[in-house]
């Protein structure tokens, strides 16, 4: 089996694959600060929880944007599945061309995202990703990683407005039933969720223009995908498992070359 991990800003997600069967997912919170040790006991306390064992799994990789986590990551999965991790980075074989400037500059999970969703369309494609950042990336005909965009992500926008305002208060992302708020609680309900899925569309259409490609499919994926998605004109499916499956295709290219693959 394999263990697909991104290591995001706010989570970890983890998936335990089978051949192209994704069997299992767990989600832990970012650690801000964590050992070797304590990793361990977390990861190995979540196969417990579950009827899979640790030497089931004979390969892993990880996806990382969290520096000061790759090395606790690369050296738990080396003692659980006495193998070192693939880690998304510079060397490793993708499929794809990366026409950024600076390639190093990219999220390795914006990459491995770019992979799967054209795995899936092979085609110019879209991928939305509702992260910490929310993130727009785009992928040619040719499987070219084109470039994106980078913006605030919805908690990190909300959490501005609740911190820097002084009389509004904290309350949950979620859809009001209409545009014009009568309350403070609807007023600010509306400008999330209306401003977020308004912009979401404006930005894919601007970059449908730019490339020229009005009929390029849009996938979205990350925690708030489900709700944007639902009022947005321009998301066209949703894929919470886009990240872990595009890991394990990078895997799969890599496996041949890699001392983790039996």
């Amino acid at each position: 089996m394999l263990l697909a991990i991104d290591i995001g800003n706010s989570n970890v997600v983890f998936g335990l694959f089978e051949n192209e069967k994704l069997c299992i997912t767990w989600r832990i919170v970012t650690p801000s600060h964590t050992t070797k040790d304590q990793l361990k006991l977390t990861l190995a306390g979540l196969f417990q929880l579950s009827h899979f064992q640790i030497n089931q799994v004979h390969g892993s990789i990880i996806s990382s944007v969290v520096p000061n986590m790759n090395e606790p990551f690369t050296s738990v999965c080396e003692e659980l599945f006495a193998v070192p991790p693939l880690m998304v980075g510079p060397g490793v074989k993708t499929g794809i061309s990366i026409l950024y400037e600076n390639p190093r500059e990219v999220g390795a999970d914006r990459i491995v995202n770019a992979v799967a969703a054209y795995h899936d369309y092979q085609q110019t494609t879209i991928v939305v990703d509702f992260g910490t950042a929310t993130t727009f990336d785009v992928v040619s005909d040719k499987g070219e990683y084109l470039g994106g965009i980078i913006t605030p992500g919805i908690g990190i926008s909300m959490e501005a407005l609740f911190s820097r305002t002084a009389k509004l208060p904290r309350i949950e992302f979620a859809k009001p039933q209409k545009v014009i708020g009568k309350t403070t609680n609807h007023s600010i309900q509306s400008g999330m969720y209306f401003g977020y899925v308004g912009m979401v569309d404006a930005l894919v259409q601007n970059i449908k223009t730019e490339i020229q490609k009005p009929h390029a499919p849009v996938i979205a994926t990350g925690g708030w995908a489900e709700s944007i998605s639902k009022d947005s004109k321009t998301i066209q499916k949703v894929d919470n498992h886009l990240t872990l499956v595009g890991l394990r295709l990078i895997y799969e290219k890599n496996s041949g070359n890699h001392e983790s693959s039996r």
